[in-house]
């Protein structure tokens, strides 16, 4: 399976990149994955509503050219349906049953996903109804991935 985390943005913080590395290196067991970063839309930072959907529009646009039309799209979004760790593992499992062997995960900048990348999407995924940094919710979502094919192969590590 070769799995994508288009995400807005170049992550900066040292020890988010060392956790992301690991659990990157931890997946490469079970399936090809790939970090695409595209470039956040500079905004000063007091937006009216028509700049910020201007700057969702462009991030969404640079989004959308990182995917094939063949990719299996799962948006984060805090509007989408919560699963849990076992519901998510399960998602994955059919998802390569039914021979979807690429899927993107895609993680919007600070101000969320546009109309046309939510649209484009397969399934909307929400981690919570709290908002976390969007650097954040790579390394959340990368070892939750992780978690998800150790629960699959009835491998130690979930609890």
């Amino acid at each position: 399976m070769n799995i994508s985390i288009i995400t807005v943005g170049k992550l900066k913080e040292k020890y988010l990149k060392l956790g992301i590395e690991e659990y990157v290196k931890r997946l490469s067991a079970y399936a090809k994955v790939e970090i695409i970063e595209v470039a956040d839309e500079k905004a000063p930072e007091e937006l009216s509503e028509l700049e910020m959907l201007q700057v969702k529009q462009k991030e969404g646009e640079r989004i959308l050219a990182k995917i094939s039309a063949d990719t299996y799209v799962i948006a984060l979004a805090i509007q989408g349906k919560m699963q849990s760790s076992e519901e998510l593992a399960d998602t994955l499992d059919k998802l390569a049953t039914y021979g979807k062997s690429k899927i993107a995960f895609v993680i919007g900048g600070s101000l969320g996903l546009s109309d046309e990348v939510l649209q484009r999407s397969n399934e909307k995924l929400s981690f919570s109804r709290m908002t976390f940094p969007h650097q954040l919710m790579r390394l959340i979502l990368v070892e939750q991935v992780y978690r998800a094919y150790r629960i699959n192969r009835g491998e130690p590590y979930h609890k």
